[in-house]
């Protein structure tokens, strides 16, 4: 399950058999057909779908996800069941689709189990034909200080339905197979080897394990655990895979840092990988897949059919109508392999889209500018969320800019946007974010002042001149009244805005949006 630290559109799919939201983990199973233009395979918001694991049966593909039912302001996973999407024309353009709805829930496939966290599990095929569900769910009943822990369940059908192939418990917790461990007990993925040989790893917060089962599919082999420490940025969302006889470890990477190959905020994961010539190691990192998407959370699943060497990265984002970092779907992309290089490296993922609408006239053209903080940027947010055209009810760290600090905030803060060519500008806003009162010192209250300025012909930063009478309203709101100024032609736009606080203690300043607006729509 790619999930978050915690911090101290047009649709793609026409459904062609109607069916009504699903909002109790008991209803039963449905069947939907559609088709899909593009990424994310289904993007209407009828349905969310997270931690896709793809399985291919006779040439068709089997993408096993969780559904998302977060609200659309709740930031806390809610995925209650898994579900299917099924074709046997899969392309990042589009193709038709079926979706099998609430196939399996944790508490009515596993009696050990609770209901809810039906978190990132995988189907694989065992050597005697039968399907084998592997799920993180958590225990009813558990001694252990974390109740997380892995069951599998089979079936005869890559359907289902599945019943618990280990009806005694999990065959993965912190308890068990003894000594058992002290992480978290999430995100499986396995591989049936060509000798027949069986591999599960599994973990998450940066730790990986690993144990080879017995061909059964569910008796730990040996209980002698295989950590990896070697892969870099390792965070969570293992998946194993083998071709071409080496064996390829992608994983949802967060190595956060100014300097870091992978992400620019401690939220954003991407998709990174490393190379083995065993299937328990070592592991050496290669690098990155699949930059960030427009999720916090990463999570990757590979496949090819008929054998063949097309291979397909799947995915999730938020990009479906409605969509948030816990109501995420499902997507794929090629993934292509440089068989010049020994071992073959995987070629980083061009992230592809359904065909969008014409765009909305609008005068705010701040998404055509270049973001820059002249603060340095605490990593928890994201200086690009400023002029992403989103300003969200209940945003995360990366879905605004901050200038918090917990060891001391700034009492300066500059933001700049600049464009490649002359524009004209007449007006800004700012939709600010807070967690304390105006004039408090501490958390990230509005901010005391703000004010912009504009570079003119002669390369020099002058004030804008103010037509209105509000001045620069520093209120925390959504929907941020306009500051009207004479009209300027420039090629950049500063703001500097003061903190509230003082005697050497400031708050935090926090934008969720810098509008910059045109005299006119385009």
């Amino acid at each position: 399950m790619a999930r978050i630290r915690q911090f101290l559109g047009l649709a793609c799919a026409a459904l062609v058999t109607a069916s009504p939201v699903l909002t109790s983990p008991l209803e039963r199973r449905q069947t939907i057909d559609f088709q899909s233009t593009g990424n994310p395979i289904l993007a209407d918001g009828s349905y969310y779908s997270g931690d896709p694991a793809p399985i291919v049966v006779n040439n068709t593909v089997y993408i096993l996800s969780g559904r998302d039912q977060a609200g659309a302001t709740e930031n806390n996973f809610g995925i209650n069941q898994w579900q299917i999407f099924e074709s046997d024309s899969p392309s990042p353009s589009g193709g038709q689709w079926t979706l099998h709805a609430n196939v399996a829930q944790p508490q009515t496939v596993f009696s050990w189990a609770r209901s809810g966290t039906a978190f990132a599990a995988q189907i694989v095929q065992g050597g005697n034909g039968k399907f084998y569900l592997y799920a993180p769910v958590t225990q009813s009943t558990t001694g252990s200080a974390d109740p997380f822990a892995i069951g599998v369940a089979v079936s005869d059908n890559v359907l289902g339905p599945y019943t618990d192939a280990h009806p005694s418990g999990p065959i993965i917790s912190q308890s068990v197979p003894s000594p058992g461990n002290n992480i978290q007990n999430i995100d499986p993925t396995v591989l049936v080897d060509d000798d027949g040989r069986v591999y599960i790893y599994f973990g998450t917060f940066g730790q990986l394990l690993a144990y080879e089962l017995e061909t059964d599919m569910v008796t730990i082999k040996s209980t002698s655990v295989t950590r990896v420490t070697s892969l870099t940025g390792f965070f969570e969302a293992p998946w194993l895979m083998k071709r071409k006889g080496t064996y390829y470890m992608l994983y949802a990477g967060n190595n956060a840092g100014p300097d870091s190959p992978c992400t620019p905020t401690s939220y954003h994961a991407c998709i990174a990988y490393g190379t083995a010539s065993s299937p328990l190691g070592p592991w050496t990192y290669r690098g990155i897949v699949l930059d960030i998407v427009s999720s916090t959370t990463s999570h990757p699943g590979v496949f090819t059919r008929d054998g063949g060497d097309t291979y397909y990265l799947v995915y999730h984002t938020r990009d479906a109508t409605g969509g948030t970092h816990f109501r995420r779907s499902v997507a794929l992309d090629e993934l292509e392999f440089n068989d010049g290089t020994s071992p073959p490296i995987i070629k980083k993922v061009t992230q592809t889209h359904r065909p969008g609408g014409a765009a909305e006239p609008t005068r705010n053209i701040a998404p055509r500018a270049k973001a820059v903080s002249a603060n340095t940027t605490p990593i928890q947010y994201w200086v690009e969320a400023i002029h992403d055209a989103r300003v969200e009810a209940n945003p995360l760290p990366p879905d605004y800019w901050s200038s918090y600090a917990a060891e001391r905030s700034p009492q300066s803060n500059t933001l700049t946007y600049t464009w490649n060519a002359t524009v004209e500008l007449n007006g800004v806003a700012m939709a600010f974010f807070a967690d304390q009162p105006a004039g408090s010192n501490i958390g990230v209250p509005p901010p005391a002042s703000w004010r912009v300025e504009y570079l003119n012909s002669a390369g020099q930063w002058t004030a804008v001149s103010l037509t209105g009478s509000g001045g620069y309203p520093t209120a925390a709101t959504n929907s941020p009244p306009e500051v009207s100024f004479q009209t300027v032609s420039t090629t950049a736009l500063r703001a500097i805005l003061t903190a509230s606080g003082g005697n050497g203690q400031f708050g935090g300043i926090g934008v969720k949006e810098w509008f910059a607006y045109a005299p006119t729509t385009s």
